[in-house]
C-alpha cells in the first residue's frame, strides 16, 4: 500500500511538472522578464499618466476648434499601452505608448 501512494504520488508531480519541460524558455528568464516587466512598469505608468492628462488639457482645447479632433487627439494620447507586458521585455511585442486614432475607432467611440 505504501509502495502505491508512492508511485501514485510520484507520477502525479511528474506529470504536473512535465508541461514545463516541454517549454523553450527557462524559468531565470521568466522571472527576469516579470521582474523587467514589473520594474518597467512602475518607471511608465507616470509617463503614460502624465501623457494622458497633458492629452486631455489639449483636447479641451481642440475642441473649441473641432470636436471631432479632440477626439482623435484623447484617443491617442490616453490610448495604447498602459503596461509593460513580459512580451515586450523578450522582444515579442511592441510597446505601443500613443493609441489608435483610426477613423473607424473614432465613429465607433461617439
Amino acid at each position: 500500500m505504501r509502495r502505491l501512494i508512492l508511485l501514485l504520488l510520484a507520477l502525479i508531480l511528474v506529470s504536473s511538472s512535465a508541461p514545463s519541460w516541454a517549454d523553450s524558455s527557462s524559468t531565470a528568464a521568466e522571472v527576469g522578464s516579470s521582474a523587467g516587466s514589473a520594474l518597467g512598469t512602475l518607471v511608465y505608468a507616470p509617463l503614460k499618466v502624465t501623457f494622458c492628462i497633458l492629452g486631455g488639457i489639449a483636447s479641451g482645447f481642440t475642441a473649441i476648434a473641432s470636436p471631432p479632433t479632440a477626439g482623435k487627439v484623447a484617443m491617442a494620447s490616453c490610448g495604447g499601452a498602459w503596461i509593460v507586458t513580459p512580451n515586450v521585455i523578450r522582444g515579442r511585442e511592441t510597446l505601443k505608448f500613443v493609441g489608435d486614432t483610426s477613423p473607424n475607432r473614432a465613429t465607433a467611440a461617439r
